[in-house]
């Protein structure tokens, strides 16, 4: 009886995989990667992170990943969460991709260059991975056709942050910012020639 339930129910609503008790992989545990994960705890994810190196063991309880790969073969949804540079460019491609598998998600709320969009189009359309949600895109303004046909793939606009809480924090950072300059303290979030990219 169970079966055939679920069977009419299937002709009638599409199924969808629940969040909950998933294994998520999260690309940087910097301060976002972290309050991602803090969020995931609520629906009992088990967590696990590739940073450039692993976080102090006292602080959190999540596994880390020496490797992307690796990372990705332990993962039902992989998030990228790390900064843009030369050596997270692509840090998701074909073969990130191949180890996340045909079961796997990506969400990218990143930079679009930290995946490489071609071979995640290639693996969406053959169903090398089942779905993506992408707040972000490769050569911004521009997203491809592809994405925007594929019903297994979500796409926001990297808007998500625009909140009449988020302006007043924003605003607040701000003059911060300009009263320790002018004070000659030193800046709230000073942006290092490193991260500017």
């Amino acid at each position: 009886m169970f079966y055939l339930k679920q069977k009419l129910m299937s002709i009638f609503i599409p199924m969808m995989h629940q969040l909950s008790g998933k294994r998520v992989g999260i690309i940087g545990l910097g301060s976002i990667g972290t309050l991602i994960a803090r969020r995931l705890e609520a629906f009992a994810c088990t967590i696990s992170y590739h940073s450039r190196r692993a976080k102090d063991s006292a602080t959190i309880s999540y596994k880390y990943f020496p490797s992307v790969i690796s990372l990705a073969l332990e993962s039902d949804v992989l998030v990228v969460a790390c900064a843009l540079n030369d050596q997270t460019r692509h840090i998701v491609n074909k073969e990130v991709l191949e180890a996340l598998g045909k079961d796997g998600v990506i969400v990218n709320i990143a930079r679009g260059g930290n995946v490489d969009e071609a071979a995640l189009i290639r693996a969406l359309k053959g169903g090398g991975i089942a779905g993506a949600g992408l707040d972000v895109f490769e050569m911004e303004p521009v997203v491809p056709a592809e994405l925007l046909s594929m019903e297994n793939v979500v796409l926001t606009a990297h808007e998500a942050v625009f909140t009449v809480e988020s302006a007043s924090d924003i605003s607040d950072l701000m003059i911060g910012n300009l009263e320790a300059f002018f004070q000659g303290k030193p800046l709230l979030t000073p942006v290092l020639p490193e991260q500017m990219l």
